[in-house]
């Protein structure tokens, strides 16, 4: 019975190391997984899913106008897919979420989501939120923080390395852009922040 699955963790956990590993495992099998990325995160290269630690794959290419459903589908057509393994998922919009769960109900196809819970504020991006809705099965990846605790939560830093809380949701950037924090050193952070932004 196919399912639709979130991975979700903060920044540097290994969401695309733990995906590219699926692929490999799928293919060693025989099986034929469908990988797909984010237009929008091409600090890569487009078309491709690249782990820090040095692995890559070819992958096809989503926004957020891309009905997802009919994108497989049409695949489906001319090869047998044994699973999809999404990247970036928090870059989804609501409406593809939902055409990913319709890939597994449908198609009998599973559906494997890798993405960010939460952005540099705290909040729910629109597909995470849908993801953590109406998945089947949630795992965290999980990382730490620089105390040794659990990170949970994701700050965004300038070009000076400062943490800053004012932005758009989505920035693209990798370690010189965000840090994963435990709760409490982000509530720290952030609140810094503010203080800094009330002070200048």
């Amino acid at each position: 019975m196919a399912k639709l699955y979130f991975y979700y963790s903060t920044m540097n956990a290994g969401k695309s190391t733990i995906l590219l590993q699926a692929a490999y495992n799928y293919r060693e099998r025989g099986m034929e997984p469908f990988l797909i990325t984010a237009k929008l995160d091409n600090r890569a290269g487009y078309s491709k899913i690249v782990s820090r630690i040095g692995i890559e794959e070819k992958a096809h290419l989503f926004d957020t106008q891309d009905n997802l459903f009919l994108m497989i589908k049409k695949t489906v057509e001319k090869k047998k897919l044994n699973c999809i393994l999404l990247d970036e998922a928090q870059f989804l919009s609501k409406k593809q979420v939902w055409q990913l769960a319709k890939v597994v109900d449908n198609l009998n196809i599973p559906v494997l989501c890798y993405g960010l819970r939460v952005d540099f504020q705290g909040e729910l991006f629109p597909g995470s939120l849908v993801l953590l809705s109406i998945a089947d099965e949630m795992r965290e990846i999980k990382t730490i923080c620089h105390c040794g605790k659990k990170a949970t939560m994701v700050a965004r830093l300038n070009e000076e390395g400062k943490v800053i809380t004012k932005g758009q949701q989505i920035q693209i950037g990798g370690n010189e852009s965000y840090i994963s924090l435990c709760r409490l050193h982000w509530c720290e952070e952030i609140e810094n922040a503010n203080i800094n932004d009330y002070q200048s």
